[in-house]
């Protein structure tokens, strides 16, 4: 396999049809002039403990508060995206509007990925994750860290979490 950190490994990890709604996502964006990046896809448990030191152990902002295991993203199931300004930069503003349409590009892409069946971070109550979309297929996390997957996932867990 890849390396993990790659962006191909990353979107090759990702269950197909989260994968396949997230290219419908891209597209349906670009017909706005809104151009979306993916910044991150599948993530493996030992990048996710990376990631939840940031901000705690090591310098930076708290991003999560899932360790290695407890993110939909360990399972495939969950991207982050970003956008790019007009000098190709990536961005997290949720109030630029690129299209001029009168709306928040990133409300934009929110609505669109809704309307594909994504869950948005954004609406959770404890630790709103902007970037964060994911389907779950009506799975917890505890169903899927102890090996119940949806129909088609390329993820198997190595072993059981308590």
């Amino acid at each position: 396999m890849p390396d993990e950190t790659s962006e191909d490994s990353r979107i090759a990890g990702l269950h197909p049809e989260v994968r396949a709604k997230m290219d419908t996502l891209i597209e349906q964006a670009a017909a706005k002039e809104i151009e979306v990046v993916i910044t991150s896809g599948f993530r493996s448990s030992e990048e996710q403990d990376r990631l939840y030191r940031q901000g705690r152990e090591n310098s930076g902002n708290i991003v999560t508060n899932a360790r290695g295991g407890q993110s939909y993203h360990n399972f495939g199931l969950a991207i982050d995206f970003a956008l790019r300004d007009g000098s190709g930069n990536i961005v997290w503003d949720m109030e630029m509007d690129r299209n001029g349409s009168g709306r928040s590009d990133w409300m934009e892409v929110v609505e669109l990925a809704k309307a594909l069946g994504f869950d948005w971070g954004g609406d959770w109550e404890n630790f709103r994750d902007y970037p964060h979309l994911q389907i779950d297929f009506g799975y917890t996390i505890r169903q899927l860290q102890n090996g119940k997957y949806p129909k088609g996932s390329l993820v198997e867990v190595e072993e059981a979490v308590e």
